[in-house]
């Protein structure tokens, strides 16, 4: 037992040694996984703790502080898409198909190094998104995929920057936050209150959006693969295994939120009660029935 062990400590310190990026050993967070596993496990306990704490407590309104919040985020992710966009789509020399490490200490592989750790930070940035609905007591919204997609984004971004801040991990970086951009202007428009409803109709769209993000990476990650890209295999398959796990959860939120609730809703304007409010039927029939 003490001998693996040891044998564990020495593979984690000559991965975080011998096959980390050096020039990001020394950015903020990045010398050690504790400080993000630690963020990780506070959150989760805030996020069981707190519905409890504020389950007897008034709702927090937060208006002001959600629509500043909301709008830095804005910011935040137009500025990370702006640097991916400029070190990776735009630049001449960066392959879009299979793009190797380039561990430059100057110009644009070194730029996007920092933008890839800002976006990493911007995941820690996010869980506030938990917290405001912690406080506001929108438990509906606290859902396993949510808890999941926030939880996990932290540490697979903080092995991304450790490791390959670059090469083929542009890819999903860059268009997940050009995704963000919309979805935290969705959130600042729904901040402002009811009379932004009408201007907020496309959030179906939003979610198709980030289902086609999910399966472009799923192909883009194959193909690399398939081709044999000179770039840590390893991380294709973490990567593959995460993105198929984001397919399946997300698809089970759209058929629940989108298709389910449509087809419910063509059934009852055709006078035919959907199959849950048929079975909510049946069942408040039997217990009346039970009763008398």
């Amino acid at each position: 037992m003490q001998a693996s062990i040891k044998d564990l400590l020495h593979h984690y310190e000559y991965a975080t040694t011998k096959l980390n990026d050096p020039r990001t050993t020394d950015w903020f967070l990045m010398s050690s996984p504790w400080p993000t596993i630690a963020v990780v496990i506070f959150y989760l306990v805030f996020v069981y703790g707190g519905q409890r704490w504020m389950k007897n407590r008034p709702a927090y309104s937060l208006k002001d502080l959600m629509l500043c919040y909301n709008f830095c985020l804005v910011l935040l992710n137009a500025y990370i898409f702006y640097e991916y966009l400029v070190s990776t789509w735009l630049n001449p020399n960066f392959s879009k198909a299979c793009q190797v490490m380039d561990y430059s200490n100057e110009g644009l592989p070194l730029r996007l190094a920092k933008v890839s750790w800002w976006f990493y930070f911007s995941k820690i940035i996010e869980l506030m998104d938990t917290v405001f609905f912690v406080l506001r007591k929108k438990n509906n919204q606290i859902s396993f995929l949510h808890v999941y997609h926030h939880s996990t984004m932290p540490l697979l971004w903080w092995t991304g920057v450790k490791f390959v801040p670059g090469g083929e991990s542009y890819q999903c970086a860059s268009i997940n936050s050009f995704i963000h951009v919309l979805m935290y202007t969705y959130y600042l428009l729904s901040a402002m209150g009811p009379q932004m409803q009408k201007f907020l109709w496309w959030k179906k769209y939003m979610t198709t959006l980030q289902l086609v993000q999910f399966w472009w990476i799923l192909g883009h990650t194959l193909h690399a693969m398939y081709i044999h890209c000179d770039f840590p295999v390893g991380f294709g398959y973490a990567l593959l295994a995460y993105d198929f796990s984001h397919i399946v959860l997300f698809s089970h939120f759209y058929y629940n939120t989108y298709t389910k609730r449509a087809r419910a809703k063509r059934e009852e304007s055709n006078g035919k009660p959907s199959n849950d409010k048929a079975g909510k039927n049946a069942t408040e029939n039997g217990s009346t029935r039970h009763r008398k």
